[in-house]
């Protein structure tokens, strides 16, 4: 157990800030994904270990109970057996109750040890648990800024090539462009051309009405109309 505690208490003390900037250099997830990997390892065997050490605890506390039981009667029977003068069976009596208290005796020091390293045990799960939920969490955040960077360094070369593309091809793109204007120049140049042929004619049409206007007024007051 002390083998696994020390793996654990390595694991709860490892540095996760820089197991992140590890992971962000190499731009892999790689060592992060080792840790968790280690962790949730270790967490199988302190839960079996736990279950272990809580199951020894359990069998040692039913046997001190038999034993402080058999203590009680043991120390009981002594003085029965005094009472009744019978100092061979009290002296009997006597030897055995001697080495039934140094049983308990024993299986009180079992106890305790016992239910120390089940607490530790316990209280290293704990820490652990947390420690892996920290870097599961981490882990997502981290995902998520190597995608940003990797956007990033698709926008970088996107931006680079629109640069290189504009530094060594302005003389095309000019000579493009201008044929570009050119055309649409001339077109709407023909545009302009119809609309003002057309205005022109809207123009005369209008000027003829207004002559025929004025030379049948003229025809009515010389009395010339037909």
């Amino acid at each position: 157990m002390a083998t696994l505690l020390d793996k654990v208490s390595t694991l709860i003390s490892a540095n996760l800030h820089a197991l992140v900037d590890q992971a962000l250099k190499s731009n892999s997830m790689a060592v992060i994904d080792q840790y968790i990997r280690q962790v949730e390892d270790n967490l199988e065997n302190l839960e079996d270990a736990a279950a272990t050490v809580g199951g020894e605890t359990k069998s040692i506390k039913r046997k001190l109970i038999d034993y402080e039981q058999k203590e009680n009667e043991l120390d009981r029977a002594v003085d029965a057996f005094l009472t009744e003068g019978n100092e061979a069976a009290a002296t009997a009596a006597q030897s055995k109750l001697n080495s039934t208290q140094r049983l308990v005796e024993t299986y009180q020091e079992q106890l305790v040890r016992l239910e120390a390293e089940f607490q530790q045990l316990l209280d290293a799960k704990v820490k652990l648990e947390a420690r892996l939920a920290t870097m599961k969490q981490q882990r997502e955040e981290l995902v998520a800024l190597l995608e940003l960077a990797k956007s990033k360094e698709v926008a970088v070369k996107a931006m680079k090539g629109l640069d290189d593309l504009m530094g060594s091809g302005d003389a095309d793109i000019g000579r493009l462009a201008q044929g570009i204007y050119a055309r649409l120049d001339k077109a709407t140049t023909a545009t302009e051309i119809r609309a003002a042929s057309l205005d022109e004619q809207i123009d005369e049409v209008l000027d003829r009405s207004t002559l025929d206007a004025q030379l049948a007024e003229r025809k009515k007051r010389l009395g010339l109309n037909e």
